[in-house]
């Protein structure tokens, strides 16, 4: 029987498990899906057909011996940072790289469960900016319009996720860089805890703001694969204790105190919160309310967080400027950045990293008062191809922060948060609200989210299949 792309990552297991479908099957539809996109939406750096389908074949072997896994057999993306071994990791940059000699611990985490890696997403060089594009790839393009950019940095992944690729993938957030795209495609992206899933062969990644997440289109497939790749290497330093998010999508969260946040936080460039993204965010904290939660505008007390941010986002570009074997072929802009992080490497790098804990602490006790906080995930809907791609590195930043300038805090305090659609903007874009809670708070956020989705059915939406015609349309 063929293959439903809306089918998603569980039933797929199901699918598998019941004998409806062999692993084969579905990863040849998978890359057949693929292939037949990638010239419309470029969403893959590396696609892995020989090796997925051997993958495919061992776990057909095993669910026919009786073996269950919790993905076995399923198509799984990753990111274009996440090390795969056999696979060259650029991350985003352009020249030749070394194929690495072993999987990155949540890859390693990934396969244990049985998941099939059918490739290495798109993703903007190093991680930077909210566009997925570049010379080393090219423009990778939103499913729902193609003339706009999915976000980044986790673009690919999530344009994968969007257009029915494959039912879920693996991405990783710096400064909301699985929020962003996530917003911007009508996905389900949940940013974990620091330490969820571990980052490893980094013990922290760019100074412990980034973290790896998880993209899909419904609450349920977002936590099963974050489940799935959790947990820690050894030398880890960041190993917060376990907890088994699918067991939290359908749970009653009981009646909350929800904090609805519309101020950005403090940033250096102005930023202001579209009236229609604004109207889609109090859209949302209605239907809250509606569920029986007490839902108030009140803002976290931020501060000057942002001079904590800067100093750990351009060291940690500097260290990957260093390892990079062709530095001449990068973009101006992250050798500008590196040049910044060189700088501020030193005593600045302490002192931002020493202020987290004061900030966790002021922050903290905001959620004396609430659970949880309502925010947008974006100012704007998602640009257009190439708005920022020429761009220098002040006019990027300033690009960056006007439309991007809710998500990065949470990198700083290195708690969870997770994006729902909020529905669209601009004629069709794609829009988000983000879920923020203290540490730990991941089971909470995915029950309120699934909440929300019971009552919006977002994953119902499907954008229009991609045609070369539409990607024409920059």
């Amino acid at each position: 029987m063929p293959y439903d792309r809306s089918a998603g990552l569980a039933e797929s297991v199901r699918t598998l498990a019941a004998g409806e479908l062999t692993s084969r099957q579905l990863i040849e539809e998978t890359l057949a899906r693929i292939e037949a996109s990638q010239d419309s939406l470029n969403t893959f750096r590396i696609v892995r057909r020989t090796a997925a389908l051997a993958e495919a074949d061992v776990a057909d072997r095993e669910l026919a011996a009786g073996v269950r896994r919790p993905l076995l057999g399923v198509p799984v993306a990753v990111k274009d940072d996440t090390d795969v071994a056999g696979e060259p990791t650029a991350f985003g940059c352009p020249g030749e790289f070394p194929p690495v000699a072993e999987d990155g611990e949540a890859v390693r985490r990934l396969r244990a469960a049985g998941a099939v890696i059918v490739g290495k997403t798109n993703t903007c060089e190093l991680g930077q900016w909210p566009f997925t594009e570049g010379p080393a790839f090219g423009a990778t393009r939103n499913p729902w319009q193609p003339g706009h950019t999915p976000g980044g940095s986790s673009g690919g992944s999530a344009a994968a996720v969007a257009a029915g690729l494959v039912p879920a993938a693996l991405g990783s957030d710096g400064a909301g860089s699985v929020r962003i795209p996530a917003a911007w495609t009508h996905l389900v992206g949940i940013k974990p805890q620091r330490g969820r899933i571990s980052t490893w062969p980094r013990g922290e990644s760019f100074q412990g703001i980034t973290v790896n997440g998880t993209l899909a289109r419904t609450v349920a497939d977002a936590a099963l694969l974050l489940d799935a790749a959790s947990g820690n290497h050894p030398q880890d330093p960041h190993q917060p204790a376990r907890v088994t998010l699918t067991e939290a999508v359908g749970r009653d969260p009981g009646r909350l105190r929800i904090a609805l946040s519309l101020k950005p936080p403090f940033t250096a460039l102005p930023a202001r919160l579209q009236p229609e993204l604004r109207t889609r965010v109090i859209e949302l904290a209605n239907i809250l309310a509606e569920l029986g939660h007490t839902v108030e505008e009140a803002d976290p007390p931020y501060g000057q967080i942002g001079l904590t941010f800067v100093p750990r986002a351009t060291a940690g570009i500097a260290e990957r400027v260093r390892e990079a074997p062709h530095p001449d072929l990068l973009d101006p802009r992250t050798l500008e950045a590196a040049r910044l992080g060189r700088l501020l490497g030193g005593a600045p790098l302490r002192a931002a990293r020493r202020a987290e804990a004061g900030l966790r602490d002021r922050i903290g006790a905001f959620f004396a008062s609430y659970d949880l906080v309502l925010a947008p995930t974006t100012a704007a809907p998602p640009p257009r191809v190439g708005a920022l791609l020429g761009l220098g590195q002040f006019a990027t930043d300033r690009a960056m922060i006007a439309a991007c300038p809710y998500a990065w805090p949470w990198n700083v305090l290195g708690w969870p948060g997770v994006n729902v659609p909020a529905g669209f903007a601009g004629g069709g874009l794609p829009v988000g609200a983000q879920l923020l809670g203290p540490a730990d708070s991941e089971p909470l956020l995915v029950s309120v989210a699934a909440q929300l989705e019971a009552e919006l059915r977002w994953h119902e939406l499907w954008p229009p299949r991609p045609t070369a015609v539409d990607a024409s349309a920059a």
